[in-house]
């Protein structure tokens, strides 16, 4: 069974972060995570992390071009090196990384050439270092219209290529149920190239009860196939944010 972790990003949204660590270890979680590390009290979230004894499952990487600006590849590296320093001080082993949008007038197999002449780059540093690169495809319909990498198919291609054990895909369900369905069939597919999921109720990225998405069948799906690392609890609650909670690790049977 997975590890359910607390984007604490998307709760208790008035409260400092180390407090909503805080929180999310008194409701029985064992990890959290967050999104870019930058301009954040990396020393307070540490001390929240090792207070709580909770694990860190993941953060984004920053860098100040996308993957697939075909000029990126420099900043990419400065960008993975410095990212990787703040993982190895939070005890993090796994980065996550938006591609960015499609490149105007641009065809998709051109990108896709960028992007994977960047991954090959930065591969190497991610093995040695033992950190894993999570690539995350959106959906392009609601929430990032012109987004480059949106299916899951061509995200497993993209990995394959780069052909590396620390470049992997970060299956969010909510954006794949919009996008094109198939959960749990792509699920088993894809599995092996799996490093992390985010979890979120279709529509509105709401709870995971009362939603489209039938969630104990996706956490039992997940379960099957081997999985043992961490899925991640990205939504906005409409009502009782514990509540909210501990329905998802009522789903999980955790």
């Amino acid at each position: 069974m997975p590890t359910l972790s607390v984007c604490i990003e998307a709760f208790w949204g008035k409260d400092p972060l180390e407090q909503r660590i805080r929180k999310t270890a008194s409701l029985g979680f064992k990890a959290f995570e967050f999104w870019g590390w930058r301009g954040k009290d990396l020393d307070a979230i540490r001390k929240a992390k090792e207070e709580t004894g909770l694990q860190l499952a993941t953060f984004c990487m920053e860098s100040e071009k996308p993957l697939v600006d075909p000029t990126g590849g420099d900043a990419l590296i400065a960008g993975l090196k410095e990212s990787i320093s703040v993982a190895k001080s939070l005890g993090c082993d796994c980065l996550l990384l938006t591609t960015g949008n499609a490149r105007a007038d641009e065809r998709f197999e051109v990108t896709w050439r960028t992007a994977v002449r960047h991954l090959k780059r930065m591969a190497p540093i991610l093995e040695e270092q033992g950190v894993t690169l999570v690539i995350e495809p959106l959906n392009p319909i609601v929430d990032h219209i012109g987004y480059w990498l949106t299916r899951m198919s061509d995200a497993a291609d993209l990995c394959r290529e780069v052909n590396s054990p620390q470049v992997k895909i970060l299956m969010d369900f909510y954006h794949q149920q919009i996008t094109e369905g198939n959960l749990i069939a792509n699920l088993r597919q894809y599995a092996p190239l799996i490093g992390h999921f985010h979890c979120g109720g279709v529509p509105g990225r709401h709870e995971l009860t009362g939603c489209e998405i039938d969630y104990r069948s996706v956490f039992k799906a997940i379960d099957e196939t081997g999985y043992r690392r961490y899925a991640g609890l990205e939504f906005w609650p409409t009502g009782d944010t514990e509540q909210a909670l501990r329905q998802a690790l009522d789903l999980a049977g955790a």
